[in-house]
């Protein structure tokens, strides 16, 4: 691939995203797309999104979980950038038709106090550098035609991220065991998935030190006041127009959702 095609491939993502419209799998029209050339559509794609007014705001790390491994045939994690475009309150209601086919993850959001940045980064360091933790929802969304996404496919679309949502209280992470906390997702009042610290690479803050370290071969940091989300703890929950959602940490709080 070329800069050329980076920047077409990126302008189409943009374009479906402003549309709320799908497209056909990069992948299997580009079958030699490396990891390398999604990251440079990524780019792209959100060179277009800040150009047209948005501001970084933090960083998410996606395919954490076995869970949703398994549910989308991707066995290894990817990032991608949060925007002030992106973010919604507690309770918000969100409507769907902003959306494109949106899925629910619980997640654990790091608030950083101090920078990371990697190589070399540790749990230890990540948790130090914590300001605290706080429940979340993320709320993935794919412009790739029904979720038939490779590595590449989801990278380049960033990360497949959607919107996301911060939850009730901020957690000193030394007073909550980050590993052991277990999830507890609702859909309309029913549990539909449950889930654990330890699903997002053994330990949240591992999942965010892969980050600073995959970031930092990159010369890109983890910026002090950013929130990163940590990865989904469960499977993916599908969501549409009328569904009420909350998820409850052990320990850190909860996060409620609604589509209208």
């Amino acid at each position: 691939m070329n800069t050329e095609l980076y920047e077409t491939l990126g302008d189409e993502l943009y374009e479906a995203l402003i549309g709320r419209q799908v497209v056909e799998p990069l992948s299997t029209r580009h079958p030699g797309i490396t990891i390398d050339d999604a990251y440079a559509i990524q780019q792209h794609l959100m060179a277009r999104r800040l150009a047209a007014g948005e501001r970084v705001i933090g960083k998410k790390i996606g395919v954490t979980s076995q869970a949703v491994m398994d549910m989308l045939g991707v066995f290894q994690p990817d990032f991608g950038w949060l925007t002030d475009g992106m973010v919604h309150n507690e309770g918000e209601a969100i409507a769907a038709a902003t959306l494109i086919q949106p899925k629910a993850e619980g997640e654990i959001a790091f608030v950083l106090k101090k920078t990371l940045r990697g190589p070399g980064v540790t749990a230890a360091e990540v948790l130090a550098a914590t300001e605290g933790v706080m429940a979340c929802f993320e709320i993935v969304d794919s412009r790739i035609r029904d979720w038939k996404i490779g590595i590449a496919d989801t990278v380049a679309d960033n990360a497949s991220c959607g919107v996301f949502v911060l939850g009730d209280r901020l957690v000193d992470p030394r007073d909550v065991d980050l590993g052991t906390c277990g999830m507890v997702l609702e859909k309309n009042g029913e549990i539909v998935a449950t889930g654990a610290g330890a699903a997002a690479l053994g330990h949240p803050a591992n999942a965010v030190a892969w980050l600073a370290n995959t970031l930092g071969r990159q010369g890109i940091a983890l910026e002090a006041g950013e929130v990163v989300l940590s990865g989904s703890l469960a499977a993916m929950v599908p969501v549409t127009a009328g569904d009420s959602l909350r998820v409850t940490i052990g320990g850190i709080g909860g996060c409620s959702v609604r589509f209208i």
